[in-house]
């Protein structure tokens, strides 16, 4: 009675959102559906009967989803499988329809076909559904090295679609001269070939090449008949020794990684079978060192020869506490595990993080490490989940020698491990592959390293980094750093600033016309600079179809739920996702309570009809 509540119940109507994702890559001008596309989606949403029944969100995409209500059709990727789990995940537990406006031609990304969407799905299809004959280099594979006067291989897939039988012409071109050739025949029995070829490196540097097959009569996509690649030619071979104290998988896996670049080799001795000859090697790898390492040390210790040292179960740790190389580790002997924890401020090469706190722990003598020389730390220990700041992985740099460490033993599972999360061994041995170059090579360390592709696609986003350090080697926050890029055919100059990003340097470009383009990073105030090229082609992925992908599509709309529709059945569509009964509006009832003592323009009322009744009883004599 003192302090009395009002519940008050609150009916809210939430009708079903119907999202509409539309396709804004460079493909749907390719078919010239710009104008239909748009055409479609206004109506959409200025049909009354839908604006009545749905909620209506509009969508663009191509990488990346965004929500747009005009469109430009220019990106340069389409990723329909992301666009589709983007929104799902935006309305989970909600009614929400999706419909999907696209060619069905995706670029990148998991094949959408079989996705599990808790949403139905209505793609309309953009775009010719006419087949036609078409030629084209489907994939194309080579090595990114290769030597002065050797041979690398070539190896080139071509798909042919049509019913009759065609004969073409395959080539590879280098700086228009033709290097190879082959005459190919076609059917719709045989409709895929694969060419295999191998040429000649006859000159250092990069080199360019374009791998065309003749157009066919009726031929209506032609730009899909050629695509360049690049090889870089060395002059000379990086041979790596591992010398080890046990048989153990890390040895089979660092001589995959290693020599999946195919400009290194590399050789496996046992220390008892060893003749102490080290010159022929650019880098000598010492696995679970103990006494009988002691001869090679000292070879390395005297040349000042660069060394990578991995330790394990089997380590010696009383030999090499002994040997002055730089660490130490107060051991005891019980083994512990060791998880990776990857540190973004390491400076001595760049290295992205492949999920190395993913991988599976290594395997060390339980122990304080200490590192009493200059020394950078790509990984750190995690111990039983708990981060330490005691290094798992890195790399001591003196007197031009450089010595890189890796406490712990189990690295061929962390190539297990790379090869389940990306389906591909390429993280990992990539990662092997630049520490090994950073320790085979005996260059001084530049205080400015620029990160660039060899080739890039028409139109694409050209994203470039670089690290700046200051004269301790210690990453440079306060440069002010600037490319200049020059189209090498038409001398257009292009200036732009980097932007500090984390704990990089990057600048994006945009819109440069395909060629050849020669780059200079700089930092001003300073002589300190960095020069190369890449070479922008005339390849456009968004136009390598001919036609639209109507039955990929059909198949996404079956295993959703929904249904297929071309862009001239507006009104089926309409009819569908009108009479459809799962699409319904959901009510929802919330409770409030209020204290009534909290509603103070009754409280007023209540004490102004008291104090009214006072009075007139006062007045009157009735108290």
């Amino acid at each position: 009675m003192i302090n009395p509540k009002i519940k008050t119940i609150n009916l809210e109507n939430s009708k079903p959102i119907l999202s509409i994702l539309v396709d804004n890559s460079k493909s749907i001008p390719f078919f010239k559906e710009e104008n239909n596309l748009n055409s479609f989606v206004n109506s959409i949403n200025i049909d009354k009967s839908l604006q009545e029944k749905f909620e209506i969100n509009t969508f663009s995409f191509g990488k990346t989803l965004s929500q747009l209500d005009s469109f430009t059709f220019n990106e340069n990727e389409t990723n329909i499988f992301k666009a589709i789990t983007s929104v799902n995940e935006l309305n989970k537990n909600k009614i929400a329809p999706i419909i999907l406006l696209s060619d069905g031609n995706q670029t990148i990304g998991s094949d959408y076909e079989f996705i599990n969407s808790k949403q139905k799905i209505f793609p309309i299809v953009f775009g010719d559904t006419i087949k036609y004959k078409d030629l084209k280099i489907s994939q194309l594979n080579v090595n990114k090295y290769s030597f002065v006067k050797n041979k690398f291989p070539v190896e080139v897939l071509l798909n042919y679609e049509g019913e009759e039988s065609v004969n073409s012409l395959f080539s590879i071109y280098k700086n228009g001269k033709k290097v190879f050739t082959k005459n190919i025949s076609f059917s719709s029995e045989s409709s895929s070939k694969t060419i295999t070829t191998n040429l000649t490196s006859d000159k250092k540097g990069l080199q360019y090449y374009t791998a065309t097959i003749q157009k066919i009569a009726d031929e209506k996509n032609t730009k899909n008949n050629s695509k360049n690649f690049s090889v870089e030619v060395i002059d000379q071979q990086t041979k790596v020794l591992i010398l080890t104290s046990v048989l153990h998988p890390d040895l089979g896996v660092l001589k995959k990684s290693i020599e999946s670049n195919k400009q290194r080799s590399l050789e496996v001795q046992l220390i008892d079978d060893f003749n102490n000859q080290i010159k022929d090697f650019q880098l000598v790898i010492l696995n679970q060192p103990n006494n009988k390492f002691n001869t090679v040390l000292n070879q390395l210790k005297s040349k000042n020869s660069n060394y990578f040292l991995i330790t394990g179960k089997n380590t010696d740790w009383s030999f090499i506490n002994n040997q002055e190389l730089g660490f130490s580790k107060n051991y005891i002997n019980q083994i512990e595990d060791y998880q990776a924890v990857y540190n973004d401020s390491f400076l001595p090469f760049y290295q992205n993080d492949i999920n190395f706190n993913q991988f599976p722990p290594l395997e060390d003598s339980y122990g304080e490490i200490s590192i009493y020389k200059e020394h950078q730390v790509l990984l750190l220990q995690s111990i039983n989940g708990l981060q330490t700041e005691q290094p798992l992985l890195a790399s001591i740099e003196e007197d031009n020698q450089k010595v890189g460490i890796l406490f712990g033993e189990g690295i061929w599972k962390w190539r297990s491990t790379s090869f389940l999360n990306s389906n591909s061994f390429y993280d990992f041995d990539e990662f092997i592959s630049n520490l090994v170059q950073y320790l085979a090579t005996n260059k001084k360390r530049s205080r400015l390293e620029v990160n660039v592709e060899n080739l890039y696609s028409a139109n694409s986003i050209i994203n470039i980094s670089a690290i700046y350090t200051d004269k301790n080697y210690q990453f440079d926050t306060r440069a002010d750093l600037e490319i200049t890029l020059t189209n090498t055919d038409t001398r257009e100059v292009v200036k732009l600033p980097f932007s500090l990003i984390n704990n990089s340097y990057q600048v994006d470009v945009e819109n440069l016309t395909s060629g050849k383009y020669i780059y200079r990073a700089s930092v001003k105030g300073q002589n300190i600079s960095k020069t190369g090229e890449f070479k922008i082609t005339d390849y456009q992925i968004e136009e390598q179809f001919t036609n639209a992908n109507d039955k990929k599509l059909k198949k996404l709309a079956n295993s959703s739920g929904g249904k297929q529709f071309y862009k001239n059945q507006f009104k089926d569509l309409k009819e569908e996702l009108l009479k459809n009964k799962s699409f319904y509006t959901t009510q929802k009832s919330t409770i409030k309570e209020q204290n009534l003592i909290d509603w103070q323009w009754i409280l007023f009322i209540v004490i102004g009809l008291l104090t009214v009744e006072w009075f007139v009883r006062k007045y009157y004599g009735k108290t």
